[in-house]
């Protein structure tokens, strides 16, 4: 199950950090209100399959993907794959996906709209469960890349 390979992703790490466990944290609304913070501090993951490649992106919450930006650092478009493809390369359901405890190598990308926030909470490998981060653990432990990726505009 895919909350246990994040748990052993965790331990290998070694790093101490509880798996919460709520009803339904499977859309950056419902995980919000779960966790009682702002949607700017659900870290989103998003898979993206580029070419017969895949690439995972983390974002604030709050925040769209700019389909330019996408376009221009991968030279391709974003595509999103089926649910069942979905499993099949992270090992975690849609709704449950997380940077960590993957079935295959993935580049993650992170975006710098994280950066706003102290800690961040992506999910941990189901539908009712998060992580509780902060910036620093988030870029060690995915040894992802800072990239500008969201829509700009006036709020």
């Amino acid at each position: 199950m895919s909350v246990e390979s994040v748990e052993a992703f965790l331990k290998q790490a070694r790093k101490d950090i509880e798996i919460l466990t709520f009803g339904d944290t499977s859309t950056v609304a419902k995980a919000a209100e779960a966790l009682g913070v702002t949607h700017g501090e659900i870290a989103k993951s998003l898979l993206f399959k580029v070419k017969d490649d895949f690439v995972m992106i983390l974002m604030a919450g709050d925040k769209r993907l700019d389909n330019r930006k996408f376009k221009d650092l991968f030279k391709a478009k974003a595509k999103m794959p089926e649910a069942k493809e979905v499993v099949e390369v992270t090992g975690h359901p849609v709704g449950g996906v997380c940077p960590f405890g993957l079935h295959q190598s993935i580049p993650i990308y992170l975006d710098y709209s994280l950066q706003s926030y102290i800690h961040v909470f992506p999910a941990a490998g189901a539908p009712n469960t998060a992580i509780k981060l902060n910036i620093a653990d988030l870029f060690e432990l995915t040894q992802g890349q800072w990239v500008d990726l969201i829509q700009s505009g006036i709020a």
